[in-house]
């Protein structure tokens, strides 16, 4: 099991939707015993065309999107000297040892935690062509394009990521979250199934899953969807309130 950047974990975002949806992004997972807070509000979310552009909405939702998986935090960085001294020291190993995978993905999500999306895309990118077959690096690939609007590019890494690890609900969620970024309602509910079917105590997916139904004129489905995700959380009761009419 990899280790995962905790800190992040505390993201605590508010949910603002226009009419039936919700959407945030931030990076890396949490460790395996740490419970995922994933709301932390972005820039306000678009309608996107088909080739994922976004487009101007009238009002949008905010949705949180899933923490990226990291694979050599032993010791994770928490402040931006921590970062900075991260990339200082992956590029130190990358000038002796350029192929150094270790090394670049360190360095990508230290960028990524910057806010240096399109340098840690870059690196994520060369991380691929060493390690083609490496989920982790598809979903963090993915969760930076989600933090540009690049909808369909995010969406194809997810899709990526679940392909090489079919048991990640985060990836799955991921998925469904940038097809909610684009109004593809329909599209996003067999995502969030798949994620809540890996971890049937996954309230995200539940509450994101309600809002997808509601979005889709399926009150019923949205109402249970939406208790569970209370249940399971109890600050999933505001979307149920404004959801399923509660």
């Amino acid at each position: 099991m990899t280790h995962r950047y905790a800190s992040l974990l505390s993201i605590a975002g508010s949910l603002l939707f226009f009419s039936q949806c919700a959407t945030t992004v931030e990076t890396d997972k949490p460790t395996a015993t740490a419970q995922r807070a994933m709301r932390q509000e972005v820039a306000t979310p678009r309608a996107a065309d088909s080739t994922g552009a976004s487009l101007s909405a009238s009002a949008a939702p905010a949705i949180p999107l899933p923490e990226a998986p990291s694979s050599v935090e032993a010791a994770a960085p928490k402040t931006s000297a921590d970062y900075r001294k991260a990339i200082r020291v992956a590029d130190a190993t990358l000038a002796s040892k350029p192929r150094d995978f270790d090394a670049v993905l360190t360095r990508a999500k230290a960028k990524s935690h910057l806010k240096d999306y399109n340098d840690a895309i870059a690196d994520y990118n060369f991380a691929a062509r060493l390690q083609p077959k490496n989920a982790e690096v598809y979903y963090n690939r993915g969760l930076n394009r989600l933090k540009l609007k690049q909808y369909t590019a995010a969406i194809s890494d997810f899709s990526k990521a679940t392909r090489y690890n079919p048991a990640d609900k985060e990836a799955f969620f991921g998925r469904g979250a940038a097809r909610m970024q684009m109004f593809q309602f329909k599209t996003a509910i067999p995502d969030f199934t798949k994620a809540i079917e890996l971890d049937p105590t996954y309230a995200d997916a539940y509450e994101y899953r309600g809002i997808s139904f509601s979005s889709i004129n399926k009150p019923n489905e949205a109402k249970a969807d939406l208790e569970k995700a209370t249940q399971l959380n109890p600050a999933a009761a505001k979307s149920l309130r404004r959801y399923a009419g509660k």
